[in-house]
């Protein structure tokens, strides 16, 4: 332990500048999964907020959610047969506002009224995302749908539910059918944990499962999380250079350690030792610097750092630093002490 702190004040701007790429890249990396979290809700608030439990859609739909069509009397007998189920539909649209002005939006509807999953919409009236409401419309506006005979009045708004960057607009399902032409619905979830129940030209999905078959969120998230792993691998790999130029300058200092006593396991600790301090400064630092961040950003930016995204991230920078360091002090091990006294400390 002593060595470590003599070495790291002797040499501080050598450990100042690994601390500082450290800190770069670890906020690099929280701000990136933040954004990914974030625009994973706004993605996909509106499935993501469901309790756990089985999406069931046709299997000829190809996994593609609007193009699945439940017949009517599959759909009765799956809600007969499990009380908190509830048939839905999702398409995106658009509502003109008081104004004229067209806004995006994406129509939910369901057939079970008595399901907490969803509101109860009564026919003629529209429950919208809060989004919207930084947008002008408020509660009594009556919005208008070019398929739509009449006029739907907003009763009230929900926070957070989005589908497809677009916020939701809970409708009643006659209201739903008179837009869209159709009778079916395409989805049935059943929620609970228990493993899906086979049926007849329907294909289950989890959750998960299920938010994979978007394309957007897909397509999204993948890349996003690639970045997040691409910048904590990098992270790894400078620790592991770093260490191995201060290694390779000090076999000389190796050797005589060595020579006087000193074990290998002590050298590694040693330098585990001056690891682990950096990267907890530079992550508290990086962390601390992303909520600054988050309360700084923009309101429309999609941003959402949670406290499990923190941890986790920070322990896989632990050991993956561990790791980077331990693998560059192999060579430790291999030093032969006269042989190193010989060769002098750079």
């Amino acid at each position: 332990m002593n060595l470590a702190w003599k070495e790291m004040k002797k040499n501080k701007a050598r450990f100042l500048i690994l601390g500082s790429i450290v800190f770069l890249v670890s906020l690099l990396t929280f701000i990136i999964s933040g954004l990914a979290n974030g625009l994973s809700q706004d993605n996909a608030a509106l499935i993501k907020d469901l309790p756990k439990g089985q999406f069931y859609m046709t299997k000829d739909s190809d996994q593609t959610y609007n193009l699945s069509k439940i017949d009517a009397s599959t759909e009765d007998k799956m809600l007969k047969n499990t009380q908190d189920a509830v048939a839905f539909s999702i398409q995106m649209g658009f509502l003109n506002d008081p104004g004229e002005k067209q806004r995006s939006v994406a129509f939910v509807t369901s057939t079970n009224t008595k399901s907490k999953l969803f509101p109860n919409i009564k026919k003629g009236e529209v429950v919208l995302d809060s989004s919207l409401k930084d947008k002008g419309i408020k509660i009594g506006d009556a919005l208008t749908n070019n398929q739509y005979s009449g006029k739907l009045t907003v009763k009230g708004f929900v926070e957070q539910k989005k589908f497809s960057h677009a916020p939701v607009a809970y409708i009643n399902i006659n209201d739903y059918k008179e837009i869209y032409r159709v009778k079916e619905m395409q989805l049935v979830f059943v929620p609970g944990d228990k493993s899906p129940k086979h049926i007849t030209g329907l294909q289950s999905f989890s959750k998960k499962e299920f938010l994979n078959t978007i394309p957007s969120f897909n397509a999204e998230q993948m890349s996003l999380n690639m970045i997040v792993w691409f910048l904590v691998i990098i992270s790894g790999m400078l620790f592991a250079i770093f260490f191995y130029m201060m290694n390779v300058q000090k076999i000389g200092l190796y050797g005589i350690l060595k020579a006087i006593g000193i074990k290998t396991r002590k050298l590694f600790q040693m330098m585990w030792t001056q690891m682990v301090f950096i990267t907890i400064i530079s992550l508290v630092l990086s962390i601390a610097f992303s909520q600054i961040f988050n309360l700084v950003a923009p309101k429309g930016m999609p941003f959402s750092l949670t406290f499990e995204t923190t941890f986790l991230l920070s322990i896989v920078f632990l050991i993956i630093g561990f790791i980077g360091a331990t693998l560059s002090g192999i060579q430790i091990r291999k030093v032969e002490p006269l042989q190193a006294i010989q060769q002098g400390e750079v």
